[in-house]
């Protein structure tokens, strides 16, 4: 697996910090048990490419994992699924549409997450979430046949892996973040995926540290996976 990438760069998670996260290459797309090993090393996936912190100061990202057959929603997510009756799921190949992207981009601008301040291209956008080194799906959450949110999913043999998900600020009351987590624990479970993959949590980052709502799971820290919850 070739490196292309590894100098440190701004933090994307935490302000005034640097961080490393180098880029590499499979030489072929990943088969699923290979991909089930990468994700349990700490892997994550972008794009054709691989990364894994490696911060040499700072240790604060933390792959988080949920056992998809003992996962049971608390009170306040289960109230999402009463919010969102009227939703239709359905699980796709993954897509880039002008419907996709002016989604995308008014939830990325509308809630500060372009560093830049710019729209993502649709050039930017395939090679982020369609063109991929692992087996990949897209889930689409449509109102009266509206898009409302989309959901990456990477699959190995034995784990589901969320890659990203956003959707319509406008929705915002739906809690659609969450309700899309509960559909796709479901839908991992029913697919007889032993472990659904949430990306990092970070304690102190706002956009990242609500998984820990997500019980029972698992954190990998200093190398290990610990139980919490």
């Amino acid at each position: 697996m070739r490196v292309i990438w590894d100098q440190p760069e701004p933090c994307p998670y935490l302000p005034d910090r640097m961080a490393r996260l180098p880029l590499r290459m499979p030489g072929r797309k990943l088969l699923p048990a290979e991909f089930d090993r990468l994700l349990e090393e700490g892997d994550r996936r972008s794009g054709r490419f691989l990364y894994r912190a490696t911060c040499g100061t700072c240790a604060e990202c933390l792959p988080i994992r949920i056992p998809t057959a003992e996962f049971v929603p608390n009170t306040s997510q289960r109230r999402s699924l009463k919010r969102n009756p009227d939703v239709v799921v359905q699980v796709v190949q993954p897509q880039c549409t002008p419907e996709h992207l002016d989604l995308y981009n008014r939830h990325k601008l509308s809630r500060g997450l372009s560093r830049s301040g710019e729209a993502l291209t649709e050039e930017s956008y395939q090679r982020w979430l369609v063109d991929s080194c692992a087996e990949t799906v897209e889930v689409q959450f449509r109102v009266d046949h509206r898009l409302v949110a989309v959901s990456v999913l990477d699959l190995g043999a034995r784990a589901a892996s969320s890659v990203y998900h956003y959707f319509d600020p406008e929705e915002s009351r739906r809690s659609l973040g969450v309700y899309s987590v509960l559909w796709e624990l479901a839908w991992c479970k029913l697919s007889g995926f032993e472990w659904y993959y949430l990306g990092y949590y970070v304690r102190d980052c706002s956009h990242l540290n609500y998984k820990a709502n997500y019980t029972p799971h698992e954190v990998k820290a200093d190398g290990v996976w610990l139980r919490r919850g």
